[in-house]
């Protein structure tokens, strides 16, 4: 039977930097090429399981997932799981939809994530209590170390890390920071989200313009070196700004707009303040690098030095 459709996935994703999501470009287009590529490439037991959706499908369904993302319910964000995992599923069998799926699948991650965060913690036998994995003050942090710990190294890592720390470095950033670029794109240079971010650290256009980055003819988001350099020189930016790497990441990936205006409106100083009022997808994904670069480099949240100034 044919239970389930690809969902679209137009303005799916926060991006780094963006203080809301920009209407995608060319969803027009992206729905009729998706469309095409599905009927021509799509294998008979994908086409058994999954029926295209319609136009109106496509668009409803981006928007409704966005102000899940957006949004700072954990459970409305877990709700999409199935649909996210089912496109991811339908992109990993289309010719020329690697980009997207490598995007997609760090979203899945994250939106995984939020179904374990939002969940009735289990019952523990009399006499038991809840063991702590670590003494961090960032919300989750303990579950990611759990999701994260026996991960396989991405594609690529060997050759492209020392590259990207060797950049951090240079701009006075804690190396260990380049493992962002694992949860913001699986590792891949090339990676789009649907909204028009880009490259290993998904930078839309406007805020690669102000990192003095081309985006064609080259798009220099797509250069390892090059979007290396600019995402450190931006982490520095904003951890001047906020004055810690959780709150840093958390700008990264919400907009230094919106977690100031958190701050402020809830009267914290930190992360572990802000979080309930910051967008759900903001509250996965700053335990996750945090726990992504603890299990790639053993160096957990509170040994990260400030950047050089």
């Amino acid at each position: 039977m044919r239970t389930r459709w690809i969902i679209g996935l137009a303005g799916c994703s926060l991006a780094a930097g963006a203080e809301a999501p920009a209407p995608p470009p060319d969803t027009d287009q992206l729905f009729r090429l998706g469309q095409q590529a599905f009927e021509q490439f799509a294998p008979p037991e994908i086409k058994a399981q999954l029926a295209f959706p319609t136009k109106e499908q496509w668009d409803t369904f981006g928007t409704r997932l966005q102000h899940a993302l957006d949004n700072n319910s954990l459970e409305e964000l877990a709700a999409y799981e199935p649909e996210v995992r089912t496109a991811l599923t339908a992109l990993r069998a289309l010719p020329g939809y690697e980009d997207y799926a490598d995007w997609l699948e760090q979203r899945l991650d994250e939106i995984q994530g939020a179904q374990e965060a939002a969940a009735p913690p289990k019952a523990t036998m009399p006499g038991q209590s809840a063991v702590r994995i670590s003494q961090t003050a960032i919300p989750h942090y303990d579950l990611w170390l759990a999701r994260v710990r026996g991960r396989p190294v991405p594609a690529g890592a060997a050759a492209l890390m020392p590259r990207l720390q060797t950049a951090f470095a240079a701009e006075g950033v804690p190396p260990e920071l380049a493992w962002l670029a694992e949860a913001e794109s699986s590792l891949n240079p090339t990676a789009r989200s649907p909204a028009g971010a880009r490259g290993l650290f998904q930078f839309m256009p406007d805020t690669a313009h102000d990192l003095g980055l081309g985006t064609v003819l080259p798009d220099d988001r797509t250069d390892p070196e090059k979007s290396a350099h600019a995402a450190a020189r931006y982490l520095r930016t904003l951890y001047t700004r906020f004055g810690n790497w959780p709150l840093t990441l958390a700008a990264y990936n919400a907009g230094e707009g919106r977690v100031s205006r958190t701050l402020a409106s809830r009267g914290a100083s930190d992360f572990a303040g802000a979080a309930p009022s910051l967008p759900a997808e903001t509250r996965m994904y700053v335990p996750k690098v945090c726990a992504l670069v603890a299990l790639r480099t053993g160096v957990t949240p509170e040994k990260l030095p400030p950047p050089r100034l």
